[in-house]
């Protein structure tokens, strides 16, 4: 999307997750003073954080229930449903656990202790891991066996098939395991965090009533945990679990003994980094070090499969420190996500259509990038248009003889970066580069501290950002001379610089060389790599400055609108909403008569509905093929034009207090009509693939008349970006 900085509006086809009261610099020693609300709510409800989440991972476990999509995608829904779970207790209930084993018992806004906390937690879960298992069994695999695709547990190997495993088992399995018995002798191993293990029990025919020994395989990751049998050969694609292979074939590796029973394990560990900045004298060797650390992290989740005996189980438990409301019994193949490897399988009649993302931009001539950005903003819209203008944007700067600096955040990225390729070569061209690298982007800390040294070593200027602050926000800036001036341009993102999930999440891309913005840009760079101790920003919302504060006040500003009588409208996208004292201010905008849609993926802490609270405010949420991610904000601001806000933060803490964020404006007049008339207007008709939260936190369908046809955003999207590659071919 992109206009000239005029009147005339593109076409539809061109269209087409504390507080702060000041602007201070956020350093160790600040003191956060909160926001007060402008009006107390009365009896102010909020749901629980933990069991918001919970819901939003039964919504992603609905589309694998889904028979309108596509067979294997919904076996890949099924298998981000244990992805997600495991992130839930390796960061999230492992958080609660420490609270709870601190003393800690204190109530949450919702009301609910770590205890209480705990315990629904814990019947949630249940309920939905029991649904999981339900769903892979009789809906998935039956519908897989008839599309040819059948899975097979080791009882059910014919002759044949059991010649072909015996032999594989040899060759492929037996030289890299190794048993390790459990005994006196035999300490308890170290088990890897969300490692397969198998545990066998084992009995001597010579020694009738001995007692049972016990044994654990520890299975290495580098083994494919799906395997298909008899490759090649015509007729079904078969497929077997490796734990079936190696309960299986156990007794291989205990020669003189019978084995009694043979179940697949894993544990979940606590996988939360704790970096003391102040402390740590070298943050990348700290967090290199706390990442060999995180495998011996305390056990939160035991999976096991039905039938092992009560003696193995109780023994796993104890060595574990896990109680039993911590230990799921499984009917099936542990770990659920190595059903993601089914997405290689050549059966494009089971997958989504292929799907190539428009590149029919002002930017799609890469070497005119410059010059076009001189005459109009353009904003993408990913993944519906494609990310190669961002990529071209970083690689023209790297090869343009005016360009002297370049200037640009890493919070996640691809394994084969051409962002990070393009500094490098930036760098060897003599150009200024500074790389802001979030060393603890969570899960890809390792990732990232490969790129900070390749980086460093090819004279980038790599920093880490605030001291206790994740940076987080998405931005590159790019410093060219112009004749005898020098002109700044920027990319400003709500995703990030990852060619690979930008082809998954929705995102948005703005770039500009509007002074007003590039230079609060520049001010935000010069406060991440400097000192600052009043950051001055006017027209960039930047958190931990003035981000919150500027929220609040937005809100406040449309309830006293309503309360004048005059219109007031408040629209969000984002993809959590947790901040309490942001959630006041919408309950008070709410009792004022602000009309309030939220379009919340995510968790969301705010109960809507409620009489009296919050009957002006509607949430839903969306989950589809692609993953919802861009964070966009309306605001009605009555006698002016709306305000019309992307960014990288959701409605958080974290994201207000704990991280660098930023959040920009949309200028543009027809750039801001599309954000309104499609970005939002559309996502709120969604009756197909929406979800309407309830007071009783409840997700359910949005109501839709039998005579008005199903209707999704992403579709239409889809079709939109489709309509404009074919316009520019």
């Amino acid at each position: 999307m992109a206009t000239k900085r005029s009147s005339s509006a593109p076409s539809s086809t061109r269209a087409a997750a504390r507080g702060d009261d000041d602007d201070r610099v956020i350093t160790p020693k600040t003191v956060i003073r909160p926001v007060v609300p402008a009006a107390k709510p009365i009896k102010a409800a909020y749901f629980n954080r933990e069991l918001s989440w919970l819901a939003f991972n039964r919504r992603v476990l609905e589309q694998a229930q889904d028979e309108k999509h596509p067979l294997l995608e919904r076996v890949k829904f099924l298998a981000i449903v244990s992805s997600n779970l495991d992130e839930f207790f390796e960061i999230r209930v492992a958080g609660i656990i420490q609270q709870f084993d601190s003393g800690v018992t204190e109530p949450s806004v919702d009301g609910l202790g770590p205890k209480e906390s705990l315990r629904r937690i814990h019947s949630v879960v249940a309920s939905l891991v029991e649904d999981q298992y339900a769903c892979w069994h009789h809906r998935l695999m039956p519908a897989l066996a008839a599309e040819g695709i059948v899975f097979k547990t080791a009882a059910e190997l014919n002759a044949s098939e059991l010649g072909w495993v015996t032999a594989y088992f040899h060759e492929q399995i037996h030289p890299v395991l190794t048993p390790l018995a459990l005994d006196q002798s035999h300490p308890f191993p170290q088990l890897g965090n969300k490692t397969l293990n198998v545990v066998v029990s084992l009995e001597s025919p010579e020694e009738e009533g001995a007692e049972s020994l016990v044994a654990i395989l520890p299975v290495p990751r580098i083994l494919p945990r799906l395997v298909q049998l008899t490759p090649g050969d015509a007729g079904p694609q078969r497929f077997v679990f490796l734990s079936e292979i190696i309960k299986l074939c156990a007794g291989e590796f205990f020669p003189g003994y019978r084995v009694t029973g043979a179940h697949s394990f894993r544990v979940t560990r606590n996988s939360d980094l704790y970096i003391d900045e102040e402390e740590a004298e070298n943050l990348l060797k700290k967090i290199e070090e706390e990442l060999r650390n995180l495998r011996r992290g305390a056990a939160v989740r035991l999976e096991i499969e039905e039938g092992v005996n009560d003696t193995i189980f109780t023994t796993l438990c104890e060595h574990l420190d896990l109680s039993h409301e911590y230990v799921f019994r499984l009917n099936g193949p542990i770990n659920l996500l190595r059903l993601m490897s089914l997405a290689e399988i050549d059966r494009p009649d089971l997958k989504f259509p292929p799907f190539t993302p428009a590149n029919a931009s002002p930017l799609r001539d890469a070497g005119r990038i410059f010059e076009t950005l001189r005459e109009q903003d353009v904003l993408l819209h990913h993944p519906y248009d494609s990310f190669q203008p961002v990529i071209d944007f970083v690689e023209q700067a790297a090869r343009d003889p005016q360009v002297f600096a370049i200037k640009q955040t890493l919070y996640r990225t691809s394994g084969d970066s051409p962002i990070v390729r393009a500094l490098i070569e930036a760098s060897r061209n003599g150009k200024q580069v500074t790389a802001l690298v979030e060393l603890k982007a969570r899960f890809d800390e390792a990732n990232n501290i490969q790129w900070a040294r390749q980086l460093e070593e090819a004279g980038v200027h790599v920093v880490y950002g605030l001291i206790g602050h994740k940076t987080h926000c998405k931005c590159s800036l790019v410093v060219r001379r112009e004749g005898k001036r020098m002109h700044r341009y920027a990319h400003l993102g709500t995703g990030n610089y990852n060619p690979k999930t930008a082809r998954l999440y929705t995102d948005l891309s703005y770039f500009t060389a509007r002074e007003e913005l590039t230079a609060d840009a520049a001010a935000l760079f010069n406060t991440l790599t400097g000192f600052s101790r009043e950051p001055e920003f006017n027209h960039l919302l930047v958190a931990p400055y003035n981000l919150h504060r500027r929220l609040q006040e937005l809100i406040q500003r449309e309830t006293a609108n309503a309360a004048a009588g005059r219109p007031a409208r408040i629209m969000a996208k984002m993809n959590s909403l947790v901040d309490k004292v942001t959630i006041d201010n919408l309950y008070a905008a709410s009792r004022a008569g602000v009309q309030i849609d939220l379009i919340v993926r995510g968790v969301c802490c705010l109960v809507p509905g409620v009489r009296g609270l919050s009957e002006n405010i509607r949430v839903r949420s969306i989950v589809n093929r692609f993953l919802e991610h861009a964070r966009a904000f309306y605001f009605e601001n009555d006698g002016e034009e709306p305000l019309i806000f992307a960014g990288s933060a959701d409605w958080m803490p974290r994201n207000f207090f704990r991280r660098v964020e930023v959040v920009y404006p949309i200028r543009d007049p027809a750039l801001r009509r599309w954000m309104v008339d499609e970005l939002f207007t559309l996502e709120l008709q969604d009756n197909e693939f929406a979800r309407l939260l309830h007071p009783n936190g409840g997700y359910l369908p949005v109501p839709r008349d039998p005579a008005v046809p199903p209707f999704s955003a992403q579709g239409y999207f889809v079709a939109a970006a489709l309509q404009r590659a074919a316009a520019a071919d």
